[in-house]
């Protein structure tokens, strides 16, 4: 069991799409009005578990896993573009204007490439050998699913902590433009080890 949380907190908390646009979130001032995107994100993690679980690693197939990953990291990178364009005022109704939403959060984190390689592992090897089956992957899956909310939410208040200290609206569009270009990269390095190496064969 302990194995499970030390691979899903490993996996989940590192550098990826969804924490870097939780941190921006937070370097915004759009933490708390953010809290729909970190649920949707655990929401999506919950969801994949459990067809994972329930339906086995038979669900996804290589080749269907390729268009899905392609889809996921063009989300990826339109999102990059919508950050890019902010203008990076935080004062007022401009840091509240645009926040993440819910729908945002699911949508990004089931096509999340990452997501998948996360959860599979978890799903048809991890959980299988615990004896986690049936309805048991039920309380496994929010469990996760919550683990999943807290790590785009912590990089959110790590960026909150680090935008309070800053006032100038000039330093927020410099974060935005390499926060952008962080996210364009990692679309990139997904598309690239999840979409054209596999295409490769």
């Amino acid at each position: 069991m302990i194995e499970i949380l030390a691979y899903a907190i490993g996996i989940m908390y590192t550098p990826g799409p969804v924490n870097l646009m939780g941190l921006n979130a937070g370097l915004g001032g759009r933490a708390r009005a953010s809290l729909g995107f970190f649920m949707g994100v655990g929401m999506a993690m919950c969801l994949l578990l459990l067809l994972f679980g329930w339906l086995g690693a038979r669900l996804v197939r290589a080749e269907t896993l390729i268009y899905v990953s392609l889809v996921g990291c063009l989300y990826i990178a339109y999102l990059a573009i919508k950050i890019a364009r902010d203008k990076g005022e935080v004062s007022g109704q401009a840091a509240s204007a645009r926040p993440l939403g819910i729908r945002n959060g699911f949508v990004i984190q089931l096509l999340n490439p990452k997501a998948m390689i996360a959860t599979l592992p978890i799903a048809s090897i991890q959980f299988p050998a615990a004896q986690i089956h049936g309805w048991s992957l039920l309380p496994w899956s929010l469990l996760l699913g919550l683990l999943a909310a807290g790590a785009p939410g912590s990089y959110s208040l790590l960026g909150d902590l680090v935008g309070r200290r800053i006032q100038d609206p000039r330093w927020f569009r410099y974060f935005n433009l390499i926060m952008a270009a962080l996210l364009l990269y990692s679309a990139g390095a997904l598309a690239y080890q999840h979409v054209y190496l596999p295409l490769l064969g």
